[in-house]
């Protein structure tokens, strides 16, 4: 009798996702293995953005990833449940009513917040640690304008709008970033002068982001005190109380929200498995990251102590999750199939920090040190190749539209009058009388030069002023007195000399895009094939002119509407394009395809 193993990942953190996905492509052929991913949320969460949410760059979807989507068409069995204690001895996991049994384990559990004894400072702060975390702070900083706007009191209006981020590593300045650019918005929606808001960043360092180099650090402190930030560096708050903030031979501020990004400590459930700690309560793992009172439980990302050979520990960052979470992965396999374990070489590649949707800061290796729009840029990319490792083009696409299109936060006229227009929403449904008319006209077109012997094996297009010697007919001239020199030469070397194949090309084109208009299928190819038709009929024959003198452009006007979706209304594409989509997430995590999958019905 086959013994099944199981192996369970627990927490869909960076480490844990990326892990889940490694032991799908390692053993998804292994009929006698079980691969179990356990959090307490159905999502993802990209705990690297979510200063955005709590200053209202984007909504909490944005950072919220579906495991669902994740996971879907792999071996990974998902289990939405919140483990609250273990017995790794008995390999054993207990949530509040369910137990699981494991061969092996992946803790990926991650992190809380550290407030290190500070006085207050857990009672009155507002950490930014969880999705949860940056949507109270986001309702707070909202809920403290809506009073100040009414308040009387000077002092206590001055509490109300001064804003003290403590911490000043990458989280606390990318969260000061955003509430620099999301003052002005609020202070407008609710009438008060901007002079009136204090933004104070708090850092017991003597610099912000010590992880940076000390150029890049003075970067971002140069920046953050441009835009209006009281810096305090070599600052230590000794005490917090609901309306101030003290720091240690400074002083007191008064202020009604205290934002705390100063430090991360583990979880009260990794200090209660009775395994070695080390610094930070991280749990010490030797170089195949196995623990040391039992080589079938891993620690990945912020959980483990790993320790290089140079004796430097590795840092709690994303890309140490991810690497981490791939190794301990490869590792498991590898002892399931009887082969040799390899260590864990990491390889980090650089950090880089946001201060707001405009300006950052990045340290790649091999790159000079990026600032302003172009790290911002840099940080994009690097969201988006993580993204497109777990869930592929789809999951960049809803980045893209959650970045760029579908923000929350208002700037200024020019920014929203370009992206607001491009990221409105609209019912396709009336694009279709639209869609079927200019499939119409495709195809009447396309019928017409049919009738017209286009297919035969007469030439209907060539140099103009001859006439084809078997039919008798004029042939048509593709060089007219507006054509670009530049089309002329490829006319006159590349389509004449064919001039049969292209004509025929023609005529199929035309009936292939009146077909995919009227029935509504791969209506967006057909939409850019439409408009590079126009094009080239510009080019050459020119469009014809309307009664009034101007260019008939209705076809092009017609053609870049269709790029709406418009075959998603009564159009195959209802069906097509869900099932494509599917067979992409299929093949991502299977390099195959299995076509009896995603239909939409």
């Amino acid at each position: 009798m086959m013994t099944t193993k199981r192996i369970v990942i627990l927490g869909a953190g960076y480490g844990g996702v990326i892990a889940a996905k490694t032991l799908h492509k390692r053993l998804k052929k292994q009929d006698d293995v079980e691969i179990v991913l356990i959090d307490q949320n159905s999502y993802h969460t990209m705990l690297t953005e979510l200063h955005e949410v709590a200053g209202n760059r984007v909504e909490p979807g944005g950072v919220r990833i579906s495991l669902d989507h994740v996971l879907e068409y792999t071996k990974v069995k998902f289990i939405r449940d919140k483990i609250i204690k273990a017995d790794l001895k008995d390999k054993k996991l207990f949530s509040s009513n369910k137990e699981y049994s494991f061969d092996y384990l992946i803790l990926g559990v991650g992190s809380q917040p550290a407030y290190f004894n500070i006085p207050g400072m857990e009672e009155y702060s507002l950490p930014l640690w969880s999705l949860a975390d940056a949507s109270k702070i986001y309702s707070h900083i909202v809920n403290t304008f809506k009073q100040a706007a009414v308040e009387q009191n000077a002092d206590k209006r001055r509490e109300l709008l001064t804003f003290v981020v403590g911490g000043g590593g990458f989280t606390g300045v990318e969260m000061m970033g955003e509430l620099v650019e999301w003052m002005p918005t609020l202070c407008r929606q609710y009438n008060i002068p901007r002079e009136e808001v204090k933004l104070i960043q708090i850092e017991a360092l003597s610099c912000l982001c010590p992880t940076l180099s000390k150029k890049a650090s003075e970067k971002v402190i140069k920046y953050l005190t441009k835009k209006g930030v009281e810096v305090l560096t070599n600052s230590l708050i000794t005490e917090v109380t609901e309306n101030s903030v003290t720091i240690k031979d400074k002083g007191s501020i008064p202020t009604r929200t205290i934002i705390w990004t100063g430090g991360i400590k583990a979880k009260d459930f990794v200090r209660e498995l009775g395994i070695t700690l080390g610094k930070k309560d991280r749990i010490v793992v030797n170089k195949y990251l196995q623990t040391v009172e039992y080589p079938y439980v891993y620690a990945v990302g912020d959980n483990m102590e790993f320790t290089e050979e140079n004796g430097d520990v590795l840092p709690a960052l994303v890309e140490t999750a991810m690497q981490s979470g791939e190794c301990a992965a490869e590792n498991i396999a590898a002892e399931i199939l009887n082969k040799p374990k390899k260590a864990l070489h990491a390889k980090l590649h650089g950090v880089m920090v946001s201060a707001g949707s405009f300006y950052g800061v990045a340290e790649i290796k091999g790159l000079p040190m990026l600032s302003g729009l172009l790290a911002i840029i840099m940080k994009h990319l690097v969201n988006m190749h993580y993204l497109f490792g777990i869930g592929g083009i789809e999951l960049i696409w809803e980045y893209i539209n959650h970045q760029f299109f579908h923000r929350t936060r208002v700037y200024n006229w020019f920014v929203e009058t370009g992206f607001g227009h491009v990221g409105r929403r609209n019912f396709t449904f009336w694009l279709v009388p639209l869609r079927i008319w200019l499939g119409v006209m495709w195809l009447s077109s396309g019928l017409e030069k049919v009738n017209n012997g286009w297919l035969g094996s007469w030439t209907k297009i060539g140099p103009g002023g001859v006439a084809d010697a078997t039919s008798s007919a004029s042939v048509m001239s593709l060089i007219s007195d507006h054509t670009p020199r530049w089309y002329a030469s490829i006319v006159e070397n590349i389509i004449y000399p064919n001039a049969l194949l292209f004509q025929k090309l023609i005529v199929i084109t035309e009936i292939g895009l009146g077909l995919a208009f009227i029935f509504g299928f791969f209506t967006f190819i057909a939409a850019i094939v439409s408009i590079g038709m126009h094009i080239n009929f510009a080019l050459s024959t020119g469009l014809p002119s309307t009664n009034t003198g101007l260019p008939d452009l209705w076809w092009i006007a017609a053609s870049f509407a269709m790029l709406a979706g418009a075959g998603r209304s009564f159009g195959i594409d209802y069906y097509l394009m869900p099932f494509l989509r599917n067979q992409l997430r299929y093949f991502q995590n299977n390099r195959k395809i299995n076509i009896f999958k995603g239909w939409k019905w």
